[in-house]
């Protein structure tokens, strides 16, 4: 039987069955079949209003009844009256109480003192009873529509059996305080509709901070375990390594996981190519996994740290370091001065000048046996440079001599010194174009070394000699003055 059937029953056998009271000085049923009208109930429910004065009437009579019939034998015990109402046995005939002589005319003038009832009150009073057996028993309907059975499984949990008014997802989550995010799944969606027998699965989202192959990034998954969510994620980890187990639980707070795939590397060291493949996080592990071993300076053709890719060549390169230190040369500079005792075109050194030294430390390096270009690593000034100092002449110079001028001061030059300004003899006592001493050169006004001296200069002094002495102090070419 249904909640609605057995609602709608229970409530009006509640308000539909007859009451057949028993009086305990008689022994007999008053009305027996007849509604029993209460005095103590309102009077739409009894078909007259409770009176006391009759009442107190119907006992007297009761009580005068008694007395004059005392004698009389008692009705046997087995006898019945003819089946009345509703028999759920199937029965014919139904035992009652034996009464005693005498209730026969009280009944009679108690049913007397009663006014004729009029056929509509036994509508009157079923009328409000039927009202509100079908009020109860519509809302009993409504009720028993509107429940539903519900499954629901949050986050891999036990699932319930609910029963719930919510008409959707939202709803019956929000009734169980179930609260749900944005990287959560729920399934059915949150706006389906609920009918009864529906199953509701909550999942929590779990933040991975995931590492595949040195790139980073931060995903989002509903597995419970690391091998769930790399399968949820679509991330292929045959013969991968794993910072984690595969078994391992993932908490609502999530984790941190690194996957290094399997990549084919080629290292090239000590002229012989080794391929393998290997799930290292550097270079420098791969190469290390490939049997070849850095000592010192050794270092790779790629940043040792970096992570090695699928594909990739690495070569090793051998370094050899030594230092070297030099001394190197430092140039003195040339200072010049003006000095107008000189005549233009001259210049006389005042201060001889002198280079410097410096020592300087070098860094070699050879690579796999190639020698690469020295690194200058530091320095230091052994000896300062001297400067050097020059006079210049400012002085105009003086007109030609004259008889000199038409002779073959060329060919003389030629003769003496190979036409060079600046010649010297190998004695160093002779020097210039003429090849004057030094005494003979200050003597015709000339200063510092004649050697030193400029060209036009020179042959202005020897002019000047000539017309002193002749062609005497150049004994063997003084004859190609005149050739």
């Amino acid at each position: 039987m249904s909640n609605s059937h057995y609602y709608e029953q229970a409530y009006a056998e509640a308000y539909t069955r007859t009451y057949v009271p028993f009086d305990p000085h008689t022994a007999e049923t008053i009305g027996y079949g007849e509604p029993y009208a209460d005095p103590y109930r309102p009077s739409y429910e009894s078909p007259r209003a409770y009176d006391h004065h009759e009442a107190h009437d119907d006992y007297a009579a009761s009580s005068e009844d008694l007395a004059p019939h005392a004698h009389e034998a008692p009705t046997p015990a087995d006898a019945t009256l003819p089946r009345q109402g509703w028999d759920p046995g199937g029965a014919t005939d139904v035992p009652v109480p034996a009464v005693r002589a005498g209730t026969g005319r009280r009944a009679a003038r108690r049913r007397r003192a009663r006014p004729p009832e009029r056929a509509d009150g036994s509508v009157r009073r079923l009328l409000p009873q039927a009202l509100v057996v079908a009020f109860l028993a519509g809302g009993t309907t409504a009720f028993v529509a509107k429940d539903k059975a519900i499954e629901l499984s949050v986050d891999g949990g036990r699932p319930r059996t609910l029963h719930t008014f919510a008409d959707d997802v939202t709803d019956l989550l929000a009734e169980e305080g179930v609260h749900v995010g944005a990287h959560d799944v729920v399934a059915p969606g949150p706006d389906e509709e609920l009918a009864s027998g529906d199953e509701v699965v909550v999942r929590y989202g779990r933040p991975v901070r995931l590492t595949i192959d040195g790139q980073r990034r931060e995903v989002w998954t509903t597995a419970h375990t690391v091998e769930g969510a790399l399968r949820q994620l679509g991330v292929r980890a045959e013969g991968a390594y794993l910072s984690a187990s595969r078994s391992l639980r993932i908490g609502r707070e999530g984790l941190a996981l690194d996957v290094r795939t399997e990549r084919t590397v080629t290292v090239m060291a000590d002229g012989r190519a080794r391929t393998i493949r290997t799930n290292a996080a550097t270079v420098r592990e791969a190469v290390e996994e490939a049997g070849v071993t850095l000592r010192g300076q050794d270092t790779t053709s790629v940043a040792p740290g970096s992570f090695p890719r699928e594909g990739q060549t690495v070569t090793v390169l051998r370094i050899s370091a030594s230092k070297e230190t030099r001394e190197e040369v430092i140039p003195f500079e040339v200072r010049r001065t003006e000095d107008p005792t000189l005549f233009k075109g001259t210049e006389v050194i005042e201060q001889a000048g002198r280079p410097g030294l410096r020592r300087v430390t070098y860094a070699l390096r050879t690579v796999n046996g190639v020698r690469q270009k020295p690194r200058r690593t530091g320095g230091e000034v052994v000896r300062a440079p001297r400067t050097q100092v020059v006079k210049v002449g400012t002085k105009p110079l003086p007109a030609a001599s004259g008889g000199a001028d038409d002779l073959n001061w060329q060919g003389l030059a030629a003769c003496e010194s190979g036409g060079r300004p600046n010649a010297v003899d190998p004695s160093g006592t002779y020097g210039g174009l003429y090849q004057f001493d030094t005494r003979t050169w200050h003597s015709l006004g000339g200063s510092g070394r004649p050697q030193d001296a400029p060209a036009a200069e020179q042959t202005y002094r020897a002019k000047k000699l000539y017309m002193r002495r002749g062609a005497t102090p150049w004994p063997h070419c003084g004859a190609r003055l005149h050739g």
